[in-house]
Protein backbone atom coordinates (compact mmCIF):
# COMPACT_ATOMS: atom_id res chain seq x y z
CA UNK A 1 0.00 0.00 0.00
CA UNK A 2 1.65 3.41 -1.04
CA UNK A 3 1.39 5.96 1.57
CA UNK A 4 1.83 9.95 1.42
CA UNK A 5 4.59 11.38 1.85
CA UNK A 6 4.84 12.85 5.35
CA UNK A 7 6.30 16.12 4.12
CA UNK A 8 9.33 17.88 6.01
CA UNK A 9 10.94 16.73 9.01
CA UNK A 10 8.84 17.53 12.15
CA UNK A 11 5.98 19.14 10.14
CA UNK A 12 3.06 17.38 10.19
CA UNK A 13 1.35 14.65 7.44
CA UNK A 14 -1.63 16.14 5.25
CA UNK A 15 -3.86 13.50 7.04
CA UNK A 16 -3.46 15.49 10.79
CA UNK A 17 -6.95 16.78 11.60
CA UNK A 18 -8.55 16.76 14.87
CA UNK A 19 -12.27 16.33 12.98
CA UNK A 20 -14.34 13.16 12.12
CA UNK A 21 -13.84 12.42 8.41
CA UNK A 22 -16.52 10.56 6.57
CA UNK A 23 -14.12 8.31 4.66
CA UNK A 24 -14.41 4.63 5.53
CA UNK A 25 -11.39 2.08 6.42
CA UNK A 26 -10.81 -0.27 3.30
CA UNK A 27 -8.27 -2.85 3.47
CA UNK A 28 -7.37 -3.34 -0.68
CA UNK A 29 -6.87 -6.51 -2.23
CA UNK A 30 -4.62 -8.18 -3.23
CA UNK A 31 -2.27 -6.23 -1.16
CA UNK A 32 1.31 -5.65 -2.34
CA UNK A 33 4.56 -7.00 -0.36
CA UNK A 34 5.79 -3.34 0.88
CA UNK A 35 9.37 -4.92 1.03
CA UNK A 36 9.20 -5.42 -2.70
CA UNK A 37 9.14 -2.10 -3.34
CA UNK A 38 12.08 -0.31 -3.62
CA UNK A 39 14.19 -3.55 -4.31
CA UNK A 40 15.79 -4.40 -8.01
CA UNK A 41 17.27 -7.60 -8.13
CA UNK A 42 19.86 -8.29 -10.21
CA UNK A 43 21.64 -11.87 -11.04
CA UNK A 44 18.95 -13.73 -9.31
CA UNK A 45 17.69 -17.42 -10.21
CA UNK A 46 14.75 -17.62 -11.97
CA UNK A 47 13.01 -20.25 -10.79
CA UNK A 48 9.26 -19.02 -12.66
CA UNK A 49 8.49 -23.09 -13.29
CA UNK A 50 8.83 -24.05 -9.75
CA UNK A 51 6.41 -20.74 -8.32
CA UNK A 52 3.76 -21.13 -10.12
CA UNK A 53 2.47 -22.70 -6.72
CA UNK A 54 3.42 -20.19 -4.90
CA UNK A 55 2.33 -17.46 -7.28
CA UNK A 56 -1.16 -18.73 -7.34
CA UNK A 57 -1.52 -18.95 -3.92
CA UNK A 58 -0.42 -15.48 -3.36
CA UNK A 59 -2.77 -14.38 -6.13
CA UNK A 60 -6.34 -13.27 -6.02
CA UNK A 61 -9.12 -15.91 -6.49
CA UNK A 62 -9.81 -14.23 -9.89
CA UNK A 63 -5.95 -14.93 -11.41
CA UNK A 64 -6.69 -18.81 -10.28
CA UNK A 65 -9.86 -19.20 -12.00
CA UNK A 66 -8.13 -17.62 -15.36
CA UNK A 67 -5.34 -20.07 -15.02
CA UNK A 68 -7.51 -23.14 -14.44
CA UNK A 69 -9.47 -22.08 -17.50
CA UNK A 70 -6.58 -21.66 -19.74
CA UNK A 71 -4.88 -24.75 -18.81
CA UNK A 72 -7.89 -26.18 -19.57
CA UNK A 73 -8.39 -24.78 -22.66
CA UNK A 74 -4.48 -25.48 -23.59
CA UNK A 75 -4.90 -28.75 -22.90
CA UNK A 76 -8.17 -29.33 -24.99
CA UNK A 77 -6.77 -27.62 -28.23
CA UNK A 78 -3.73 -29.70 -28.07
CA UNK A 79 -5.11 -33.32 -27.86
CA UNK A 80 -8.58 -31.77 -30.48
CA UNK A 81 -5.56 -31.19 -32.90
CA UNK A 82 -4.60 -34.40 -32.10
CA UNK A 83 -7.73 -36.34 -33.03
CA UNK A 84 -7.64 -33.77 -36.38
CA UNK A 85 -4.35 -35.23 -37.43
CA UNK A 86 -5.05 -38.96 -36.52
CA UNK A 87 -8.66 -38.99 -37.23
CA UNK A 88 -10.65 -42.56 -36.01
CA UNK A 89 -13.40 -40.60 -34.24
CA UNK A 90 -16.46 -41.54 -34.58
CA UNK A 91 -19.64 -39.00 -34.90
CA UNK A 92 -16.58 -36.31 -36.14
CA UNK A 93 -16.88 -34.58 -39.32
CA UNK A 94 -13.26 -35.21 -41.27
CA UNK A 95 -10.84 -32.46 -40.29
CA UNK A 96 -13.46 -30.57 -38.60
CA UNK A 97 -11.32 -28.99 -35.44
CA UNK A 98 -14.40 -27.60 -33.45
CA UNK A 99 -15.87 -31.55 -33.17
CA UNK A 100 -12.37 -32.73 -32.69
CA UNK A 101 -11.86 -30.13 -29.59
CA UNK A 102 -15.37 -31.09 -27.84
CA UNK A 103 -14.53 -34.47 -27.83
CA UNK A 104 -11.30 -33.98 -26.16
CA UNK A 105 -13.50 -31.96 -23.27
CA UNK A 106 -15.85 -35.02 -22.75
CA UNK A 107 -13.21 -37.31 -22.76
CA UNK A 108 -11.01 -34.94 -20.63
CA UNK A 109 -14.36 -34.39 -18.24
CA UNK A 110 -14.97 -38.15 -18.17
CA UNK A 111 -18.57 -37.51 -20.03
CA UNK A 112 -18.95 -40.40 -22.68
CA UNK A 113 -22.08 -38.75 -24.06
CA UNK A 114 -21.89 -41.91 -27.02
CA UNK A 115 -22.23 -39.76 -29.73
CA UNK A 116 -18.65 -39.84 -30.74
CA UNK A 117 -16.64 -42.33 -29.95
CA UNK A 118 -12.74 -43.99 -31.09
CA UNK A 119 -12.43 -46.44 -33.71
CA UNK A 120 -9.07 -46.60 -34.50
CA UNK A 121 -5.42 -47.76 -32.84
CA UNK A 122 -4.31 -44.31 -33.13
CA UNK A 123 -7.59 -42.50 -31.79
CA UNK A 124 -7.79 -45.02 -28.54
CA UNK A 125 -3.86 -44.12 -27.79
CA UNK A 126 -4.70 -40.25 -27.83
CA UNK A 127 -8.07 -41.11 -25.59
CA UNK A 128 -5.73 -43.08 -23.20
CA UNK A 129 -2.59 -40.03 -22.74
CA UNK A 130 -6.14 -37.67 -22.45
CA UNK A 131 -7.38 -39.69 -19.81
CA UNK A 132 -4.12 -40.11 -17.85
CA UNK A 133 -3.38 -36.23 -18.40
CA UNK A 134 -6.69 -35.48 -17.10
CA UNK A 135 -6.63 -37.69 -14.31
CA UNK A 136 -3.93 -35.53 -12.79
CA UNK A 137 -5.15 -31.88 -13.97
CA UNK A 138 -8.00 -32.74 -11.89
CA UNK A 139 -5.97 -33.67 -8.96
CA UNK A 140 -3.59 -30.57 -9.37
CA UNK A 141 -7.23 -28.51 -9.83
CA UNK A 142 -8.88 -30.63 -6.42
CA UNK A 143 -5.50 -29.67 -4.16
CA UNK A 144 -5.46 -26.03 -5.60
CA UNK A 145 -9.07 -25.64 -5.25
CA UNK A 146 -8.98 -26.74 -1.33
CA UNK A 147 -5.33 -25.32 -0.34
CA UNK A 148 -7.07 -22.04 -1.83
CA UNK A 149 -10.14 -22.63 0.64
CA UNK A 150 -8.24 -23.73 3.73
CA UNK A 151 -5.51 -20.63 3.32
CA UNK A 152 -6.48 -17.92 5.87
CA UNK A 153 -5.29 -14.36 5.06
CA UNK A 154 -4.56 -12.03 7.63
CA UNK A 155 -6.40 -9.13 7.16
CA UNK A 156 -4.50 -6.93 9.53
CA UNK A 157 -3.96 -3.12 8.77
CA UNK A 158 -1.35 -0.87 9.83
CA UNK A 159 -1.91 2.67 9.95
CA UNK A 160 -0.42 5.04 7.36
CA UNK A 161 1.82 6.64 9.79
CA UNK A 162 3.54 6.07 12.94
CA UNK A 163 3.49 8.66 15.57
CA UNK A 164 5.80 9.86 17.78
CA UNK A 165 4.97 12.67 21.02
CA UNK A 166 5.19 12.98 24.50
CA UNK A 167 3.18 10.05 26.58
CA UNK A 168 3.02 10.90 30.67
CA UNK A 169 6.13 13.09 29.81
CA UNK A 170 7.80 10.34 27.81
CA UNK A 171 8.22 10.81 24.31
CA UNK A 172 6.85 7.54 22.91
CA UNK A 173 6.78 5.52 19.49
CA UNK A 174 3.61 4.67 18.86
CA UNK A 175 1.97 2.24 16.46
CA UNK A 176 -1.81 1.26 15.18
CA UNK A 177 -3.06 -2.11 14.43
CA UNK A 178 -6.47 -3.40 13.26
CA UNK A 179 -7.94 -6.07 12.60
CA UNK A 180 -10.49 -6.62 9.43
CA UNK A 181 -12.25 -9.71 10.49
CA UNK A 182 -15.51 -10.02 13.02
CA UNK A 183 -13.41 -12.97 14.26
CA UNK A 184 -10.38 -12.34 16.73
CA UNK A 185 -6.40 -13.27 16.62
CA UNK A 186 -5.79 -14.71 19.76
CA UNK A 187 -2.91 -14.88 21.33
CA UNK A 188 -1.18 -11.62 19.11
CA UNK A 189 2.15 -10.77 18.99
CA UNK A 190 4.05 -8.01 17.84
CA UNK A 191 7.68 -7.54 16.68
CA UNK A 192 9.55 -3.92 15.92
CA UNK A 193 12.57 -3.87 14.48
CA UNK A 194 14.83 -0.23 13.74
CA UNK A 195 16.76 -0.92 10.21
CA UNK A 196 19.44 1.74 10.27
CA UNK A 197 22.43 3.11 8.18
CA UNK A 198 25.77 2.59 10.40
CA UNK A 199 29.65 2.76 9.06
CA UNK A 200 32.65 0.04 9.92
CA UNK A 201 35.72 1.86 11.37
CA UNK A 202 36.85 1.19 7.88
CA UNK A 203 34.24 3.22 6.37
CA UNK A 204 32.01 0.33 4.96
CA UNK A 205 28.65 1.19 4.91
CA UNK A 206 26.02 -1.09 6.48
CA UNK A 207 22.00 -1.57 7.92
CA UNK A 208 21.91 -2.99 10.99
CA UNK A 209 18.88 -4.55 12.58
CA UNK A 210 18.04 -3.56 16.54
CA UNK A 211 15.09 -4.84 18.40
CA UNK A 212 12.87 -2.00 20.07
CA UNK A 213 11.46 -2.95 23.64
CA UNK A 214 7.77 -2.34 23.31
CA UNK A 215 5.83 -1.51 26.58
CA UNK A 216 3.15 -4.39 25.58
CA UNK A 217 4.49 -7.01 23.06
CA UNK A 218 1.80 -9.31 23.24
CA UNK A 219 -2.13 -9.06 23.96
CA UNK A 220 -4.98 -12.10 24.73
CA UNK A 221 -6.58 -10.90 21.52
CA UNK A 222 -6.76 -8.68 18.81
CA UNK A 223 -10.41 -7.66 17.79
CA UNK A 224 -10.43 -3.51 16.30
CA UNK A 225 -7.83 -1.94 16.82
CA UNK A 226 -4.20 -2.14 19.12
CA UNK A 227 -1.87 0.75 19.66
CA UNK A 228 1.87 -0.14 20.38
CA UNK A 229 3.88 1.90 22.43
CA UNK A 230 7.84 2.37 22.34
CA UNK A 231 9.36 4.70 25.03
CA UNK A 232 11.78 7.01 23.85
CA UNK A 233 14.08 6.89 26.83
CA UNK A 234 17.82 5.94 27.34
CA UNK A 235 17.86 2.30 26.92
CA UNK A 236 16.00 3.27 23.24
CA UNK A 237 17.98 3.31 20.15
CA UNK A 238 16.07 6.20 19.05
CA UNK A 239 16.52 8.56 22.07
CA UNK A 240 18.58 11.88 21.47
CA UNK A 241 17.60 11.79 17.52
CA UNK A 242 15.67 14.35 15.43
CA UNK A 243 13.68 13.92 12.64
CA UNK A 244 16.81 15.14 10.31
CA UNK A 245 18.70 12.44 12.23
CA UNK A 246 16.64 9.76 11.12
CA UNK A 247 16.81 10.83 7.95
CA UNK A 248 20.46 10.59 7.68
CA UNK A 249 21.01 7.66 9.13
CA UNK A 250 17.66 6.23 7.00
CA UNK A 251 15.97 4.78 9.42
CA UNK A 252 13.01 2.53 8.83
CA UNK A 253 10.86 0.23 11.32
CA UNK A 254 9.81 -3.04 10.30
CA UNK A 255 6.56 -4.10 12.51
CA UNK A 256 5.18 -7.93 12.18
CA UNK A 257 2.38 -9.09 13.88
CA UNK A 258 1.75 -12.75 14.33
CA UNK A 259 -1.64 -14.89 15.61
CA UNK A 260 -3.83 -17.22 16.09
CA UNK A 261 -6.66 -16.74 14.04
CA UNK A 262 -9.91 -18.25 16.32
CA UNK A 263 -12.18 -19.23 13.43
CA UNK A 264 -9.80 -21.75 11.65
CA UNK A 265 -7.04 -22.04 14.57
CA UNK A 266 -4.25 -21.22 11.76
CA UNK A 267 -0.92 -19.08 12.58
CA UNK A 268 -1.67 -15.67 10.75
CA UNK A 269 1.20 -13.08 10.46
CA UNK A 270 1.57 -9.62 8.78
CA UNK A 271 4.30 -6.84 8.27
CA UNK A 272 4.63 -3.25 7.13
CA UNK A 273 7.11 -0.58 6.96
CA UNK A 274 7.58 2.67 7.88
CA UNK A 275 10.44 4.99 7.18
CA UNK A 276 11.91 8.36 8.78
CA UNK A 277 9.17 10.31 6.35
CA UNK A 278 6.22 8.46 7.47
CA UNK A 279 6.87 9.14 11.28
CA UNK A 280 4.73 12.27 12.26
CA UNK A 281 6.29 14.05 15.02
CA UNK A 282 4.83 16.10 17.66
CA UNK A 283 1.32 13.62 17.34
CA UNK A 284 -0.88 11.04 18.59
CA UNK A 285 -3.45 8.64 16.69
CA UNK A 286 -6.80 9.61 17.01
CA UNK A 287 -9.26 7.97 19.72
CA UNK A 288 -11.56 5.59 18.08
CA UNK A 289 -13.50 5.07 21.08
CA UNK A 290 -16.66 6.79 22.12
CA UNK A 291 -19.30 6.29 24.81
CA UNK A 292 -22.99 6.47 23.31
CA UNK A 293 -26.07 7.18 25.39
CA UNK A 294 -27.48 3.62 26.02
CA UNK A 295 -23.84 2.80 27.66
CA UNK A 296 -22.13 0.81 24.93
CA UNK A 297 -18.60 1.83 23.38
CA UNK A 298 -18.80 3.04 19.43
CA UNK A 299 -15.64 2.29 17.55
CA UNK A 300 -15.11 4.49 14.46
CA UNK A 301 -13.11 3.26 12.35
CA UNK A 302 -13.28 6.03 10.02
CA UNK A 303 -10.25 7.80 11.93
CA UNK A 304 -8.44 4.38 12.01
CA UNK A 305 -5.27 6.31 9.99
CA UNK A 306 -6.14 10.04 11.64
CA UNK A 307 -3.63 11.85 14.07
CA UNK A 308 -3.97 14.80 16.52
CA UNK A 309 -1.52 16.98 16.83
CA UNK A 310 -0.10 17.40 20.67
CA UNK A 311 1.73 20.68 22.32
CA UNK A 312 5.22 21.31 21.87
CA UNK A 313 7.37 20.81 25.65
CA UNK A 314 10.61 22.13 26.15
CA UNK A 315 12.58 18.64 25.72
CA UNK A 316 10.36 17.55 22.89
CA UNK A 317 9.95 21.23 20.81
CA UNK A 318 7.37 19.25 18.08
CA UNK A 319 5.68 19.96 16.07
CA UNK A 320 7.85 22.61 14.66
CA UNK A 321 5.56 25.98 13.50
CA UNK A 322 5.64 26.18 9.69
CA UNK A 323 8.38 28.28 8.59
CA UNK A 324 6.47 31.96 7.36
CA UNK A 325 3.96 31.09 9.65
Amino acid sequence: MRRPDAGAAGAFPLRLTTEYVDSVMTWPFPKRDPFEEEFVVVGGRRNSLRDVYDFLMRAPWSTGICAVIGVFSAVNVLFGEGYVLTGGVTGTRPGSFLDAFFFSVQTLGTLGYGAMYPQSLAAHILVTIEVVTGIFLIALVTGFTFSKFSNVRARIQFAEHAALSPFNRVPTLMFRVGNERRSRVIDARIHATLSRLERTAEGVPFYRMIDLDLERSRIPNLARSWTVFHKVNQNSPLHGLSPEDLAAIEAEITILVVGLDETSSQTLHAQTRYDHRQIAWGARHADLLSELPDGRVRVDLTRFHDLVPTSPATDFPYPKAQEGS
